[in-house]
């Protein structure tokens, strides 16, 4: 966190540089901070809306490849094609997972400099509180990271998709 620190603030610019009072400064950097936080905030909203494209686009195949597969005039589809089939599905799944994984990196960074404004800040609420009642992730009881949740979800797809090929197969 302290080449973050080193980073965040702007040398050429002072709590002098805002006038006599140093209130005026506070506020400048409390602003920020809000700003952080906010874009933090919808960085998350966006992994939501990620994640429910998702999932309506794999249960939306998972949905036509049942109603398909069902159909008694059907015919065993050829390697060829579940090969293919099974490349693009997993192709997505991939797609997914990179995705959060993508989201979760972008927010690190983000709670990384949110922690390094609050170091100039009378609370850290954040970094040194929050964070340490939940045990930094590391114990389940207190708090499971979504992340470590909805990146397995991609995975359970993927394992479906492989097996329902093997199922079609033999």
């Amino acid at each position: 966190m302290a080449e973050i620190s080193e980073t965040l603030w702007n040398a050429g610019v002072t709590a002098s540089d805002y006038g006599a009072e140093r209130s005026t400064y506070n506020a400048a950097v409390f602003e920020q901070y809000k700003l952080c936080v906010e874009m933090a905030d919808r960085v998350s909203a966006r992994r939501n809306l990620a994640n429910t494209f998702f999932v309506t686009l794999h249960s939306g195949l998972l949905a036509f490849l049942g109603v398909w597969l069902t159909q008694p005039q059907r015919a065993r589809p050829s390697v060829v094609l579940l090969v293919g089939g099974l490349l693009v599905l997993l192709s997505l799944c991939t797609a997914w997972w990179f995705t959060l994984r993508s989201y979760q990196q972008l927010n690190n960074g983000k709670f990384q400099v949110i922690a390094a404004l609050e170091e100039r800040l009378p609370a850290r609420a954040f970094k040194a509180a929050e964070w340490q009642a939940l045990q930094e992730g590391r114990n389940w009881n207190a708090y499971l990271p979504l992340t470590h949740v909805e990146r397995w979800i991609p995975a359970i797809f993927a394992t479906t998709y492989v097996l329902g090929c093997v199922g079609l197969a033999v």
